[in-house]
């Protein structure tokens, strides 16, 4: 077993030297990397491909896996973006004058040394990296075994740019992907700051149930679209395939369709495009019966209970019949995971009332739930999409990458007794 805390310590005393890492020379050392990027695309392919030969193509895993050119090209420019964002650090949020004179700022400021936990998912690296970099705080990466080859390609890129630059190479470290270390990391309390898991919900209920230090959730998503009595049909139509069958293995995909009772005739028209993608539907006995003989047979079985609630990262997808808006928000409150959730209607009282009632994250009227994203939010990279209320909610980009601490001036005040 590998003991990760000396890394850990070297880590954490680069931190406290990020200090010195003035805002031009951060966007520096990301337009550096950016530019790395595109120079070593093929090294980079290379890496990813000896991790895609471990996987089996038609594992849902496979997609978040798999690096190519066009995506490398679109995190180096998420990265570009990143360095042209204002820095988040040392904005005064509140700042008083107390009767005695003292004056008191709130500030804000890194966190300081932040891990992430994550699957397979190669372009995490380059992401926390950028916002962990341009929020001033050091970073350690604990990503899984599927993607070892890719991983470790990305931080010996990044090193690369860091050692060329002058910079301490410990303000990113990544860890062995065994599961010692990750036992490790979720209770190194001196070391680590914040944790933050980014995968599937199982990973997520692992370190929260066994993390010691202080985490943030991110990334689990049971994503509902509710197709109203007075929804648009082509519009629907465009919306939960989207949502859908865009990326199958993100959070913000799709997982059930609840339609209203008084429009399942329009539920084939609604379901069709999905056909094209090959997407099994497990539907409720109405929802069965309105697309018999038109829906795929081999791609529609009917709905169990653990049908609903499940974030499917896969082509699957389940359809609940629903006598209204009571009815629809009460299944969202029963099986939604707080993420991303949808209405379809041309009716604003009832778009407003979906929007104002429904517990998420990020709440849709009208738009495919597949814009639950940092990037597409205009916040550059995201490091994850937090389904808790504490600190952060929705996407996390650089202004959720810090925390604050109280600033006291004053010229000799004293408490009286």
């Amino acid at each position: 077993m590998t003991d990760i805390y000396p890394i850990l310590a070297q880590v954490k005393e680069a931190s406290r030297k990020m200090h010195d890492l003035t805002d031009s020379r951060i966007n520096d050392i990301l337009t550096q990397v950016a530019g790395e990027i595109e120079k070593q695309t093929e090294t980079l392919l290379a890496a990813n491909a000896e991790d895609l030969r471990r996987m089996p193509e038609d594992d849902p895993k496979y997609d978040r896996l798999k690096l190519t050119a066009e995506r490398l090209r679109g995190i180096a420019a998420d990265m570009w973006h990143v360095a042209t964002l204002p820095s988040p650090l040392g904005r005064t949020l509140q700042r008083s004058v107390r009767p005695n004179g003292m004056e008191i700022s709130r500030v804000t400021v890194p966190f300081g040394v932040i891990g992430v936990i994550y699957e397979a998912r190669p372009n995490v690296s380059f992401d926390v990296f950028a916002l962990c970099l341009k929020s001033g705080n050091a970073c350690v990466l604990k990503g899984g075994s599927d993607a070892r080859s890719s991983n470790e390609a990305i931080v010996r890129l990044i090193h690369s740019v860091l050692r060329r630059m002058g910079i301490c190479t410990h303000i990113v470290e990544l860890l062995p992907p065994d599961r010692e270390s990750t036992a490790q990391l979720l209770c190194a309390n001196s070391y680590i700051d914040l944790l933050i898991p980014r995968g599937s919900s199982s990973l997520i209920s692992y370190v929260r149930q066994h993390a010691t230090v202080p985490v943030i959730e991110t990334g689990a998503g049971v994503c509902h679209t509710y197709f109203h009595t007075d929804g648009n049909p082509d519009m629907g139509a465009a919306i939960i395939n989207n949502a859908k069958t865009r990326r199958v293995s993100v959070c913000n995909a799709l997982d059930c369709l609840l339609i209203d009772r008084s429009r399942l005739a329009d539920l084939p028209a609604l379901c069709l495009p999905l056909a094209e993608s090959h997407v099994t539907i497990y539907a409720d006995e109405e929802a069965l019966h309105a697309l018999e003989g038109i829906y795929p047979s081999g791609l529609l079985l009917p709905a169990t209970e653990k049908s609903f609630g499940t974030e499917f990262l896969d082509y699957r997808m389940a359809v609940r019949t629903v006598s209204g808006m009571d009815e629809a928000l009460t299944h969202i409150a029963s099986y939604g995971s707080g993420h991303s959730e949808c209405i379809v209607t041309d009716d604003e009282e009832a778009a407003d009332r979906f929007i104002r009632e429904v517990d998420a994250a990020c709440v849709y009227a009208n738009v495919s739930t597949a814009f639950t994203d940092g990037a597409q939010f205009g916040l550059g990279a995201e490091i994850g999409i937090s389904t808790q209320k504490m600190h952060a909610r929705g996407p996390m980009a650089l202004e959720a990458m810090t925390t604050y601490k109280w600033i006291v001036r004053g010229n000799g005040q004293t408490r009286p007794g």
